[in-house]
């Protein structure tokens, strides 16, 4: 088992296309972080672009990870970044590798990158979220397995992933403690004509009952960063094995971190036995 470790997510406002102007972002972000504590910072999908899976492709790549790099260098922070990936050629390249249907294989991919920039893990969102990102991306042909660093064992996904239980349980019965997700959450807002307010949907519950969920189904500890401003639900969060959000972000820029200790998931394990009676 590890010893105790901090983990942080960073929440801000992108601007489609800005890349500069993003990575200042994360910088100032991901220093607050280190600040706090923080050996492992996780950010939101696709932010150093912004997130518009229609135009990401065009700026993202190699690139914006050895942006990403340097700034766990620059901090000493393990960060998780969101990229677009695409394998056998650079974005807008015609040797990029195609799919079934002859489009460019482009995937929404996280990177894990250790405090020396050096890129550990690269995963591929396997489950793509609404009609842009079916248009565009590629999906990831399965969930990637965990891996180690610190002690610690570690899952990634990206957004959309961890709203399906199937992801969580494959993380956590592959020995996965904590899992590491960038998202994007748009807003959406929902009541049912006539009906009370239980007859309605909210976006925020993805990072209000979603999370929280899966943490609890699985024994692990969840680190969710996301998007705010105009057309995101903000509400990042730091789900423990408890079942519970231990810090739960507002709208507009912000920090969290926290201390986690693999004694507490042993204890949320031990309380409930969901992997032992699978």
């Amino acid at each position: 088992m590890g010893n105790p470790i901090w983990v942080g997510v960073v929440q801000g406002a992108a601007v489609p296309g800005g890349i500069e102007e993003n990575i200042a972002t994360l910088r100032r972000l991901v220093a607050e972080a280190a600040d706090l504590g923080a050996r492992v910072v996780v950010t939101p999908e696709l932010f150093a672009t912004g997130y518009s899976p229609a135009s990401a492709w065009q700026w993202d790549g190699v690139e914006i990870r050895g942006r990403l790099a340097a700034l766990a260098r620059e901090h000493g922070v393990a960060l998780v970044g969101s990229t677009i990936d695409s394998p056998g050629g650079a974005q807008g390249d015609s040797s990029a590798r195609q799919d079934q249907a002859d489009r460019p294989i482009r995937h929404i991919a996280a990177s894990f990158f250790d405090p020396h920039g050096e890129e550990l893990v690269r995963v591929n969102k396997r489950h793509l979220f609404g009609a842009e990102e079916k248009a565009f991306i590629t999906p990831g042909k399965g969930y990637a397995q965990p891996f180690e660093w610190e002690g610690w064992r570690w899952g990634m996904g990206i957004c959309y992933d961890v709203e399906f239980p199937e992801f969580a349980r494959s993380q956590a019965v592959s020995g996965a403690q904590v899992l590491l997700v960038p998202t994007a959450v748009p807003e959406l807002e929902y009541r049912m004509t006539g009906r009370a307010g239980a007859w309605g949907y909210s976006a925020t519950s993805t990072s209000t009952l979603q999370v929280p969920a899966r943490a609890l189904e699985n024994g692990v500890f969840i680190a969710y960063s996301n998007h705010c401003g105009p057309g995101f639900t903000g509400h990042s969060c730091l789900a423990t094995p408890f079942g519970r959000n231990a810090a739960l972000l507002p709208g507009g820029d912000s920090v969290a971190v926290m201390e986690v200790d693999s004694a507490a998931i042993e204890c949320a394990r031990e309380l409930n036995v969901y992997l032992n009676d699978l």
